[in-house]
């Protein structure tokens, strides 16, 4: 998903439409954090979780699923759109001036762009913005599983044995 929308909003240079996208397929994607942690509450821990064990589980999922993200934009990014930040770059400044934005503003954005260019020239910086983008979204939805989830023992409900 992130290669293919990537490529859409690359050539389309429809920026802010693909940052929709994106987190929305984010939020898709790591909603089966829900079905990772129902299945190992109902199928094999009697109907029980904590919300602690609940959260381990979404966590460990997150950082194997930020780790695939990353990996997927670090391949994306160096082979196929090498220029992306130049191109996002010129869109952002380009926006604030038609939006008929303050000079004031204009120069914000283009320092604060700028810098992003910047950071994305340093490989670690990169690893390390890409990986906070997508592990802070998938830490919420972890919690979020984890309190919807949770269930103690005497909340269980015992299924016959099969």
């Amino acid at each position: 998903m992130l290669v293919g929308s990537m490529a859409w909003c690359y050539s389309s240079n429809n920026f802010e439409g693909n940052m929709l996208l994106g987190y929305a397929s984010m939020i898709l994607a790591l909603s089966l954090f829900f079905v990772g942690v129902k299945n190992f509450r109902d199928k094999y821990n009697n109907g029980v979780v904590s919300f602690g064990k609940a959260f381990k589980i979404g966590l460990y999922i997150t950082i194997v699923a930020s780790i695939m993200y990353v990996l997927a934009w670090i391949i994306d990014y160096y082979i196929f759109i090498p220029d992306f930040m130049d191109k996002y770059s010129r869109h952002v400044i380009s926006q604030a001036q038609t939006s008929g934005a303050s000079t004031g503003v204009i120069a914000a954005k283009t320092k604060d762009i700028n810098n992003m260019r910047d950071m994305y020239r340093n490989p670690l910086m990169l690893v390390l913005l890409t990986y906070m983008e997508i592990f802070l979204v998938g830490l919420v939805i972890s919690i979020i599983t984890a309190l919807t989830l949770k269930r103690k023992v005497n909340q269980a409900i015992v299924l016959p044995a099969t």
